[in-house]
């Protein structure tokens, strides 16, 4: 028996947008942090202001509509509900592509690269390079369901996505991820090798080649200091995910300000916000763009469903040779950032290289039109 799948439109309940009103008015703030910035995390006075803004001037029914205007379906896979973006192409050889986000990312952070991608000609492209654009939410994230039980990784979420596009009627698509959607196209390279065509990423799993340290170069050197900050001074985060988050779960999921700040805060690191001396995340977006991802998590509830697959899945990326077509680009404000001779350690098909001059961990809202033009240079070498 064939499995439905059933359309979806996104309609918030009133109540539930009332309530969020009320949390947010009777905030109980803590007292600032006692140095300048955001060393200590996300500063006190604009995360007032975000807030403030969030109760009176943020119209979640703009972005219900928008996201209501791509077709949005449901089906079940292996017992769970998975959300999912169709937009297809008007154009007729189109490529299948699947898109998997990350954390704190979602749907939401692909916004501005669908249409673009999919018809490529209403935006200045070439009807040669337009996808069938496929954009799952994770297990546990936005409007997929949670899973109920553990086991959920990545590696079965790879397999899920290979179900899902088969269901879909596409025997031959190609794969793109960052963050922890690097890791989902990355296990898709390996175990669904025989329908995926390719697959392209903005975070590399690759490890730094040991036989390269003693000559390393100036952009090896970059990317392993960036490591060393990572690991010092900025995964708190994921030590929390990775450990206790259900315990992490019982303050964000009852304070709309906290899941804001626990999300922006890596908006704030991650990404290539600083313009003339100055850092700040509404350089590189929009206060909307920013609500309206962190609205997906509260709307849903999936504090604690999200930061589980971190302890399914945190620190335990295989290395596994990948012998599909492969194209990376490298964004300068990455996490983890390689080099190519270190990922032609893994990837003996490697396609596409390229290193950006901007951009960070969030390229599709940060740089949307370089974004696209990177899937395109990649996958045209695929068609």
């Amino acid at each position: 028996m064939t499995t439905p799948i059933t359309a979806f439109k996104v309609a918030v309940p009133a109540e539930e947008l009332e309530d969020l009103r009320r949390r947010l008015a009777a905030t109980r703030w803590p007292d600032s942090q006692t140095c300048e910035g955001w060393d200590q995390g996300m500063p006190l006075a604009y995360t007032r202001e975000l807030a403030r803004y969030w109760l009176e001037d943020y119209d979640w029914a703009r972005f219900e509509t928008k996201l209501n205007a791509w077709p949005q379906f449901l089906t079940a896979i292996d017992g769970m509900d998975i959300h999912f973006i169709h937009r297809r192409s008007p154009h007729e050889h189109a490529l299948p592509l699947i898109i998997s986000h990350g954390w704190p990312d979602s749907v939401a952070g692909l916004q501005k690269v669908i249409d673009a991608l999919a018809d490529p000609t209403a935006h200045g492209g070439d009807a040669r390079d337009a996808f069938h654009v496929v954009i799952p939410s994770l297990p546990g994230f936005g409007f997929s369901g949670k899973p109920a039980t553990s086991g959920t990784t990545v590696e079965k979420i790879g397999a899920t996505w290979g179900k899902l596009m088969a269901r879909l009627g596409y025997p031959r698509y190609v794969a793109q991820g960052g963050d922890w959607g690097s890791m989902i196209t990355h296990s898709m390279g390996l175990t669904e090798a025989g329908h995926c065509a390719g697959i392209h990423v903005n975070l590399p799993i690759v490890k730094p080649d040991p036989d390269t340290m003693n000559a390393l170069t100036a952009y090896e050197r970059s990317a392993l200091e960036a490591i060393d900050f990572y690991r010092d001074w900025d995964s708190g985060y994921s030590k929390i995910q990775s450990t206790r988050p259900q315990t992490l779960a019982y303050g964000l999921a009852d304070s709309p300000v906290g899941q804001m700040a626990w999300i922006v805060e890596k908006f704030y690191s991650w990404t290539d916000c600083e313009r003339d001396g100055i850092s700040h995340p509404e350089n590189v977006m929009s206060r909307d763009e920013l609500l309206d991802n962190v609205m997906l998590y509260w709307l849903n509830n999936t504090a604690g469903s999200s930061a589980r697959l971190y302890w399914e899945s945190f620190g335990k990326a295989g290395f596994d040779p990948i012998n599909i077509p492969v194209g990376c680009s490298m964004f300068p404000k990455e996490i983890f950032r390689a080099s190519r001779r270190w990922a032609e350690k893994r990837y003996s098909k490697l396609v596409y290289w390229n290193e950006l001059e901007r951009g960070g961990h969030v390229p599709a809202l940060e740089l949307p039109a370089t974004f696209v033009a990177e899937i395109r240079n990649c996958f045209r070498l695929l068609r």
